[in-house]
């Protein structure tokens, strides 16, 4: 049994070193025949990489020289139908951006009057008894008891029941004049405490003061806050109801912060109110509020209205669509935008299939358009669709966005955002 082991292991130990002549004989040949040239009907390569399959000299970078070859990620044409990939140009064109604003009808704040008292009373009779209640200008508001009023009354009445002295002489020439003039400031007094021309003609012809004096409305328009009750004392100086005129409203509407630049004195606007379907209002921008509200971080705008037939109602909800001409600027599609928070890029299509990841600078959305300010060039064109495909396979190859070129930008038109 040792003997059949013995003879099988000197057969292996035989069969290996010839193995390894051979070998040795073969690559000694091989050296000889390349020094020599013989051997073999192609040229000797100087290079063994160069046998293996897939190397090309022409694609190796030379000793100085560096590659500007943009990284690429490769989609075949088979699968970019199969994902629906789609492309699109970037192109400059007019943009526009419509602003959507939330709103509502108020008072026209230039029509508010208010009736007060310039003399301390109380409060005989209240003819406007509540909120809401219309007037017309003119027409009596409050009777007022005051003491001061029927002193000054009296006052009057006391001037013109004393007869003034004749005035043949020079001396009595002077007291009628003085006397006329007292009688003047007595009626200017009553003037200034709100009594009227016919009221006090009537309290010279019947030679009685009034106990109550009636103050009437300034204005024709509804009654929005009344102050005043029956009986109540009031003081010089204290409003008593505030009178609003309908005839014109205004429309205030809330720009958010990112469009306030946007919006100027003058653009256009149009208005629709929830309560009146159908109905469109158009109008301009009259002013834009210096302030911004904390709570909402927006702007105010206003608008006026005209208002014949009182159908707009004080705290109707409005939308307000404003559209800013924003000029020409170079766009692409808005979804072919990856925007990640700190940076924005797009996959420009190289052809063959090849789309190469970009950082941009990306500006305004406008109806399903994105602006670019920099980093692309008119004419390139963008992967539009299955951009989280794409995207999806650059990350898994490694692939790095470029910075890309600086696009040259037509100069939009300036907007004044606060502009009164």
């Amino acid at each position: 049994m040792k003997r059949k082991q013995w003879i099988m292991l000197s057969s292996v130990i035989i069969a290996a070193a010839a193995i390894l002549i051979a070998f040795f004989i073969l690559k000694g040949g091989r050296e000889t025949g390349r020094e020599a040239g013989l051997g073999s009907n192609t040229p000797a390569s100087a290079d063994p990489m160069t046998d293996m399959p897939g190397m090309n000299m022409e694609s190796t970078p030379q000793e100085g020289e560096t590659s500007e070859e943009a990284p690429v990620v490769e989609i075949p044409e088979d699968m970019q139908h199969l994902v629906g990939v789609k492309t699109a140009p970037a192109a400059i064109m007019e943009m526009k951006r419509t602003i959507r604003l939330t709103g509502r009808i108020g008072y026209d704040e230039k029509n508010i009057s208010t009736v007060n008292a310039k003399v301390e009373g109380w409060i005989e009779r209240l003819y406007a008894d509540y909120e809401g209640r219309y007037l017309k200008k003119g027409e009596p508001v409050i009777d007022i008891y005051s003491p001061d009023l029927l002193a000054a009354q009296q006052e009057l009445i006391s001037l013109l029941a004393s007869k003034a002295p004749a005035g043949k002489t020079q001396t009595g020439s002077m007291i009628a004049s003085d006397w006329e003039r007292l009688g003047d400031a007595a009626r200017k007094r009553l003037k200034l405490w709100d009594i009227s021309d016919s009221q006090i003609r009537e309290i010279e012809r019947t030679g009685r003061p009034v106990k109550d004096i009636t103050l009437s409305s300034p204005v024709s328009g509804y009654v929005v806050k009344r102050y005043a009750a029956r009986g109540m004392k009031v003081s010089a100086g204290e409003p008593l109801l505030d009178i609003v005129n309908l005839s014109r409203v205004w429309a205030i509407a809330e720009v958010s912060e990112p469009d306030i630049e946007l919006v100027r004195v003058g653009m256009p606007v149009r208005i629709t109110v929830t309560g009146l379907p159908g109905r469109v209002f158009d109008s301009k921008i009259d002013y834009v509020y210096p302030t911004m509200s904390a709570e909402t971080r927006s702007l105010e705008v206003r608008t006026s209205l005209p208002n014949p037939d009182d159908i707009l109602k004080p705290q109707m909800y409005a939308t307000v669509v404003i559209t800013a001409d924003l000029g020409r600027r170079l766009t692409v599609p808005e979804d072919a935008v990856i925007d990640t928070g700190e940076r924005q890029i797009v996959y420009v299509d190289r052809g063959e299939g090849n789309f190469e990841p970009r950082v941009v600078t990306a500006g305004l959305r406008s109806d399903g358009m994105r602006e670019i300010i920099s980093g692309l060039t008119a004419g390139e064109r963008v992967a539009s669709s299955a951009l989280f495909l794409i995207d999806s396979e650059a990350q898994l190859k490694g692939v790095v966005p470029a910075s890309g070129p600086s696009a040259p930008q037509e100069k939009a038109p300036e907007h004044a955002g606060h502009q009164h």
